[in-house]
């Protein structure tokens, strides 16, 4: 008898990951499903593509030591001055780059996760948490939402017990888009032990308009077993290049950095990364445009009688229960592909400014 290589058990169980459908060859439609920015690059971003091809012969810098020394300088600018007199600047020592945020958080618990570890975080939320735990070899602890898709910070306080290892904060939340405010962040913290660390997945923090937004940054200064988790992918628009980073005191900085993957930023995604701090103010000029199409969008469905999360990020969520299929199919055969969760609901990326019309009309009709 044949005998066939096994998985192991904890991979033969992991949940599937669904990425956001991707609109079919040919159709015509807007692609409101993987909350990327509908923006291309920029012209100067494009021209760092276009320059750094000619050297995919040789293998990019191992550690994106430019790429990290740059991200350094630009998170240490955006330090209050009593942030900078208290902790002093930002290092590149204490940054790690990877191959998008997902990738750079596989090797943060591939750090600290032993087997039989727990990890600690809320649900609904980002659906590679459960897979990236998992693999690491932890065991998951979700923790469900409060109301309005919130987070709830008080039972994920209470769900740490002496196996907690890691407790994941997405703030705001995906698929939800609900936000903390920095003074929660603050004082959940104070609750949770220090041999815990505590990652804050910032993947939307550029969209933001809060009064007391999280800042990541200010809160690893004030606490060491903090480590923020940020990306390129949405704000800065490089979903397709893959360029993630984390920030952390500078002894778990090492140990993330000897978990990567070897040469995983490519050479490519590095120069774009570099040109798009370069070219910062004027895409976070776009970031604006994207939340007042937002405010367009999610005033739109208010005054239709929907009830939602107020989200901060560049999506919006929308509660639709068994129906979620069904109106997920309505609006691709409008024209707009959307993110359904089976029996939930579906999460709607802020796009085009036509893409909205379409989809409000959309909605309407299902009220």
């Amino acid at each position: 008898m044949t005998r066939r290589v096994p998985l192991r058990p904890a991979v033969s169980a992991l949940p599937a990951y669904v990425p956001g459908a991707r609109v079919p060859v040919g159709a015509a439609a807007f692609k409101l499903s993987s909350n990327e920015n509908p923006y291309p690059p920029l012209a100067s971003v494009q021209a760092a593509i276009i320059d750094a091809a000619s050297d995919v012969n040789r293998y990019p810098d191992m550690f994106a030591t430019e790429l990290t020394e740059a991200l350094a300088q630009h998170l240490t600018a955006d330090l209050t001055p009593q942030a900078l007199e208290d902790n002093g600047a930002v290092s590149a020592e204490q940054v790690v780059v990877g191959n998008g945020s997902v990738a750079v958080l596989a090797h943060i618990l591939e750090a600290v996760v032993d087997a039989g570890d727990e990890v600690v975080y809320p649900w609904r939320s980002f659906e590679a948490y459960p897979i990236v735990v998992s693999v690491a070899g932890g065991t998951g602890v979700p923790v469900p939402l409060a109301p309005h898709g919130r987070l709830d910070l008080r039972a994920m306080a209470a769900a740490v017990t002496d196996k907690t290892r890691v407790v994941l904060v997405c703030t705001p939340n995906n698929p939800t888009g609900a936000a903390l405010t920095q003074t929660e962040l603050l004082d959940f913290l104070r609750t949770v032990p220090t041999d815990v660390l505590v990652v804050v997945d910032e993947a939307y923090l550029e969209f933001v308009r809060s009064d007391d937004p999280v800042d990541g940054t200010a809160a690893l200064a004030a606490h060491p077993n903090v480590v923020v988790l940020r990306t390129f992918s949405k704000a800065y628009g490089l979903a397709g290049l893959r360029v993630g980073y984390a920030v952390a005191r500078a002894r778990l900085a090492t140990g993330i950095r000897s978990a990567s993957t070897p040469f995983g930023v490519s050479h490519l995604a590095q120069r774009a990364a570099l040109a798009s701090l370069e070219a910062k103010d004027e895409l976070l000029a776009r970031v604006d445009t994207i939340v007042t199409e937002r405010t367009r969008f999610v005033d739109g469905l208010r005054d239709q009688g929907w009830d939602l999360p107020e989200s901060q990020a560049n999506f919006v969520w929308m509660e639709l229960g068994q129906r979620t299929a069904e109106r997920a199919a309505e609006a691709a055969a409008a024209g707009v592909i959307v993110r359904p969760f089976a029996g939930e609901g579906i999460r709607v990326s802020v796009g085009e400014h036509e893409a909205t019309d379409i989809f409000l009309r959309v909605a309407a009709g299902w009220r």
